[in-house]
């Protein structure tokens, strides 16, 4: 899975009613490349991806009045290095150690982030054991890491879409990638695909920094309720649910 997932980000956060406060207005940002799909999908109001439909709900759900603003991806990147943003979302299993660095805390697990050894129907028997991809030619994506590619051929693509097609064009029998990109990009291209052995997985998590740690109760309240009504699964499906996908 790509490291560094710093794709929704905020600015000084104000609370309203009972709840905890910030000194100054919120400003909110988000966005993304390509790359964030079905996570975040930019130039698309209607659909703007899971994350970009969840995180308004969830900052509403919390009492947060935002303002939004579009940043591009390296000035985000900037401002959360250099303490300007106040929290993004990533999965501590990107970190060394899980840990999220020492001046943020992590909020409770919102959605699991999971990659998948991905195939078609007709090959999925094959593909059920992980170690199956030991010496064999697997899909891959140019620039992303993955932790045990020393075990295998890659073949690079650029994008999860162009896994999809090369499986359907039979360039490969095997692929990784994130399940959701995969199910999204499989609805999309009207493709299907079939989610086999686990490569990885972990869980997305708010990052706040530590200055805001009182806000943390209210933040994961949100989750909480969220994941218990059904309303993240519910966002979920939207953008990777077909009736024709093997899970």
């Amino acid at each position: 899975m790509k490291k560094g997932f710093l794709a929704l980000t905020c600015l000084v956060i104000f609370f309203c009613g009972s709840t905890v406060q910030a000194s100054t207005a919120l400003k909110y940002n988000v966005n993304a490349s390509s790359s964030w799909v079905p996570y975040y999908i930019a130039g698309s109001a209607e659909n703007p991806g899971i994350l970009g439909e969840l995180v308004p709900l969830l900052l509403a759900k919390a009492n947060i009045e935002v303002e939004k603003n579009n940043y591009p991806p390296k000035r985000t990147n900037y401002a959360l290095a250099n303490g300007l943003l106040d929290f993004d979302f990533v999965s501590p299993s990107w970190f060394e150690d899980q840990k999220v660095g020492d001046n943020f805390v992590s909020s409770i697990a919102i959605l699991v982030i999971q990659e998948n050894i991905i195939t078609l129907d007709k090959n999925a028997q094959k593909w059920q054991d992980v170690n199956q991809i030991k010496g064999k030619k697997i899909g891959t994506i140019r620039g992303y890491l993955y932790h045990d590619d020393t075990e295998f051929t890659r073949v690079d693509f650029t994008s999860e879409r162009e896994l999809i097609k090369a499986l359907h064009k039979e360039r490969v029998e095997a692929v990784i990638s994130g399940d959701l990109p995969a199910l999204y990009w499989a609805k999309k291209l009207n493709r299907p695909v079939t989610l086999a052995a686990i490569h990885s997985e972990g869980h997305l998590v708010m990052r706040l920094r530590k200055k805001h740690t009182a806000l943390l109760p209210q933040i994961n309240a949100a989750i909480a309720e969220f994941n218990q009504n059904g309303t993240t699964q519910s966002i979920i499906e939207k953008y990777t649910k077909q009736d024709v996908f093997s899970r």
